[in-house]
C-alpha cells in the first residue's frame, strides 16, 4: 500500500473508532442511568436502569452489537492512543457480557438493588453541580421509581444467595428507609414549590423499600444458602476482565505475593528497629533471631505506635488535619501537579457502609463542576468496646494519615481528577480499577519515600503492603479455594499484624466482593516496575514523570509501558 493509500486506511480506522466510541459511550450512559450521574452527565438524573429480564436482554443485543462492531476496525491501522482505546473498551463489552451470562447476580445478589438505590439517591444529595431545585427534582423522580425498581427486584431474586449478601443488604436497606423517613423530608422545605410532591415520592419509595425490607428477612434471608465462592474457573475469567490482561496466572499471583510477604517482614524489621528508642527508651531491642522473635519484635512496635489513635468524635476532624498536611507535603516536594478542585472529607452514610471503612467519591469526568469527597465510616454504634478498640488500634494516627494518601493525597482524588481532563471519555468513563488502586498504593510508598510522618508512618506504609498482598491472597483462597475464616483470620492478623476487628471486616469484604481486592496488588506491583525502569534514565524528575504517566487517563496498566515510550 502507499503511503497516502496509509494514511487514508488509518485516517478511516480512526473516524470509526470515534464513532464507535461515541455511540458505545452514550448508550452506557442511556443504558445505566446512575453511571451517568455519577460520570456527570446530568440527562437522566430522574430515571432508574431498566433492571428486568427484558431491559438486560437488550443490553445484551446492544453489548454483541458494539463488539462485532469492534471487531471490523482493523487495529493495525490505529495509532498507539486508539489501539488503547479499542483494547479497553473491547475488555469493557465482553466483561460486562460476562456479567450477564455467567455471574447473573441480578437474579440472586440483593446488594445489585440495595446498592443501585443507594448509589442513585446519594450523588443527588450530596453534591452541588446544579441549583438545589434541579436537583430534588431529579431525586423526586428517582423516588418515584422507587416501587416499580423494588418490584422489579422481587420478581428477579430467585436463585439462592449466599447469607452474607443478603445480611448486608438487609443492614442497607434499613439505611435506606431510614434515609426516605427521615433524612431527605428535613430538605423538602428548602424548595417549598415541590415539597408536597417530593414528600409523596419519599413516602412512597420508603413504603415500598419497607415491603423490600420484609421480602428480605421473610422470603429471601431462609432461602439464602447459596455458595460465596465463585469457583476456580469463574474466578480467573473474572480477574482476567478486572486487570484487563489475559495472560494472567492466578497460581503466579499467589506466589509472588507471599514473596512480597517475606520481603517486607524484613523492610519493617529494620524500621520497627529503627522506631525502638523513640517508643521504648534505653531498653534493648529484642532478639530476633528466629522468624516467631522477628514478628513479636514487629508487633510489639505496631501495638506502641497503635496508642495515638483518634475516635469515633475526632476521626473526621484529624482526617481534615491530614488532608491538609499531605497537600502542603506533595506541593512543597513538587511531586505532582495538585489539582484545584476541591476535597472535602465526610462521615461516611449510613446506607453505604458495610464493605469498606473509606472510599474516595470523585466527580465524574462529564461532570462540568468537579468536587470530592473523603468518606470516613466511623464504628457501627452498635459495636462493644473492645472491637471499637480494636478498629481504632488498626486505624491509628499513623494509619489515617497512610489512608488519607491513599484516598486523597495524592492518591485517588488527585488521579481521578487528572483522569478528568484526559480528552478521551470512554477511557475516562471505563477507567481501569488496577490503575486507580495502583496508584493510589504507589503514592503510599512516594510519600513513605520523601518522609512524610517519619517511620511511623513508613511502618504502617509498609503494613499496608502486607495487607495487599494479603488482599491478593484472600481473593484468590476464598474464590479459587476453599479457605475457611480461620485460615482467613489467622493470615491477616498473624502474616500482616491486622487487628481482629480489621480482620473481620475484611473477611466479610472478601465474601462479598471478588476480583477487586487483587486490582491493589496487580496495580502497585506494575507501578513500582514502571517507575524502576524509568528513574534511571537521563533528566528523569518525579514532577516530570509522574505528570505524564497520569495524563493518559485510567488506561489499563499493560499499556502503560507503550505509552510511556511514545
Amino acid at each position: 500500500m502507499s503511503a497516502g493509500g496509509a494514511r487514508a486506511g488509518a485516517a478511516g480506522a480512526e473516524q470509526a473508532l470515534a464513532a464507535l466510541s461515541t455511540r458505545v459511550l452514550e448508550e452506557h450512559l442511556r443504558d445505566e442511568p446512575v453511571r451517568a450521574t455519577e460520570a456527570g452527565d446530568h440527562r437522566y438524573d430522574a430515571l432508574w436502569p431498566d433492571v428486568s429480564e427484558q431491559g438486560e436482554a437488550a443490553r445484551r443485543r446492544a453489548l454483541e452489537g458494539a463488539l462485532a462492531e469492534l471487531r471490523a476496525v482493523p487495529a493495525e491501522a490505529l495509532g498507539l492512543q486508539g489501539r488503547v482505546d479499542a483494547a479497553m473498551i473491547e475488555n469493557q463489552l465482553r466483561s460486562a457480557l460476562f456479567a450477564i451470562d455467567e455471574l447473573r447476580e441480578a437474579t440472586w445478589n440483593p446488594m445489585v438493588y440495595t446498592g443501585l438505590v443507594g448509589d442513585g439517591l446519594d450523588p443527588l444529595i450530596t453534591r452541588s453541580f446544579a441549583p438545589l431545585e434541579e436537583r430534588l427534582r431529579s431525586l423526586g423522580g428517582r423516588l418515584s421509581g422507587v416501587p416499580a425498581l423494588v418490584r422489579t427486584a422481587k420478581q428477579r431474586l430467585t436463585a439462592a444467595p449466599p447469607r452474607i449478601y443478603t445480611e448486608t443488604a438487609i443492614t442497607q436497606n434499613q439505611g435506606l428507609i431510614a434515609l426516605c423517613k427521615d433524612e431527605l423530608p428535613s430538605r423538602f422545605a428548602e424548595v417549598p414549590a415541590q415539597k408536597a410532591e417530593l414528600e409523596a415520592a419519599a413516602s412512597a419509595a420508603a413504603a415500598a423499600l419497607e415491603d423490600f425490607q420484609a421480602f428480605l428477612e421473610k422470603d429471601l434471608l431462609p432461602r439464602s444458602t447459596g455458595d460465596f465462592r465463585l469457583g476456580r474457573a469463574r474466578f480467573e475469567e473474572k480477574l482476567r476482565f478486572a486487570l484487563d490482561d489475559a495472560s494472567v496466572d492466578i497460581d503466579e499471583v499467589v506466589k509472588d505475593a507471599r514473596a512480597l510477604l517475606a520481603q517486607t517482614h524484613a523492610e519493617m524489621l529494620e524500621t520497627s528497629r529503627e522506631l525502638w528508642p523513640t517508643l521504648f527508651g534505653k531498653q534493648p531491642f529484642p532478639k530476633v533471631e528466629t522468624r516467631d522473635e522477628k514478628m513479636a519484635a514487629i508487633r510489639r512496635v505496631l501495638d506502641a505506635v497503635a496508642a495515638e489513635r483518634p475516635t469515633n468524635a475526632t476521626i473526621v476532624k484529624e482526617s481534615e488535619k491530614l488532608l491538609a498536611a499531605a497537600t502542603a507535603f506533595v506541593r512543597e516536594r513538587d511531586l505532582v501537579r495538585i489539582p484545584d478542585e476541591p476535597c472535602q472529607v465526610i462521615e461516611m452514610p449510613e446506607y453505604r457502609r458495610g464493605v469498606a471503612v473509606a472510599y474516595c467519591d470523585a466527580s465524574g469526568p462529564l461532570e462540568p463542576k468537579q468536587e470530592t469527597f473523603f468518606a470516613i465510616a466511623p464504628t457501627p454504634e452498635g459495636w462493644p468496646r473492645a472491637r471499637v478498640d480494636s478498629f481504632y488500634r488498626e486505624y491509628n494516627q499513623s494509619m489515617l494519615a497512610e489512608l488519607t494518601v491513599h484516598e486523597a493525597m495524592p492518591g485517588h482524588f488527585l488521579q481521578l481528577m487528572h483522569n478528568n481532563r484526559f480528552p478521551s471519555k470512554i477511557r475516562a468513563v471505563f477507567s481501569s480499577g488496577p490503575f486507580v488502586e495502583g496508584w493510589a498504593v504507589y503514592t503510599e510508598w512516594l510519600m513513605a519515600h520523601h518522609g512524610f510522618g517519619g517511620p511511623k508512618v513508613r511502618l504502617q506504609r509498609q503494613k499496608m503492603v502486607l495487607r495487599l498482598a494479603v488482599n491478593a491472597l484472600l481473593d484468590n483462597g476464598v474464590h479459587a479455594g476453599a479457605m475457611d475464616e480461620k485460615e482467613a483470620l489467622a493470615l491477616m492478623t498473624k502474616e500482616a499484624f491486622q487487628e481482629e476487628g480489621e480482620a473481620v471486616g475484611k473477611w466479610r469484604r472478601a465474601r462479598l466482593t471478588s476480583a477487586q481486592l487483587t486490582t491493589y496488588y496487580h496495580g502497585f506491583t506494575e507501578m513500582m516496575r514502571l517507575r524502576a525502569e524509568h528513574q534511571g534514565k537521563p533528566g528523569f524528575t518525579e514532577r516530570a514523570y509522574h505528570d505524564r504517566l497520569l495524563s493518559y487517563g485510567s488506561p489499563s496498566v499493560r499499556h502503560l509501558k507503550a505509552l510511556l515510550a511514545e
